[in-house]
């Protein structure tokens, strides 16, 4: 899946985001929730206006776990095993929306990387999570 080369690239461009974590995490939901409204549906209960204290808190756990999960990217299903259950038999969040947000996410890190962003890295991270989404699903089958 990601060759020896990528999955160095992605712990680096996850170290350099997770400083940033809050800013990174926060944009990727609200771009998510302006691009695909029905996703604000999980979030009723909280203030998901920009910049808010739950966007933000929300938004660095989701960049530090995939941070996390890029440094154990050979053993993601064990280390995401707890998210999992969580957002399936917890939270209920619908399979797709992690899709969603992965791609939001990709469009983010392309808006602060600028240059960084190569190619390479765009597959990379886009091949990364995929996987993440697919292992976060995992409990839904």
């Amino acid at each position: 899946m990601l060759s020896k080369y990528e999955k160095e690239l992605l712990v680096t461009i996850w170290d350099k985001m997770s400083i940033r974590a809050e800013d990174i995490g926060s944009e990727a939901l609200l771009r998510m929730f302006t691009c695909f409204p029905k996703t604000k549906t999980y979030f009723a209960h909280l203030d998901i206006s920009p910049r808010s204290p739950h966007l933000l808190s929300h938004g660095k756990r989701i960049v530090l776990a995939i941070a996390e999960g890029a440094k154990n990217i050979d053993s993601l299903t064990t280390t995401l095993a707890p998210l999992s259950a969580l957002h399936a038999y917890q939270l209920r969040i619908h399979p797709t929306n992690f899709k969603l947000l992965s791609h939001c996410i990709l469009v983010t890190l392309a808006s602060h990387m600028s240059d960084e962003f190569t190619a390479v890295a765009h597959a990379a991270t886009d091949k990364f999570l995929s996987a993440f989404s697919a292992v976060l699903a995992e409990k839904y089958r």
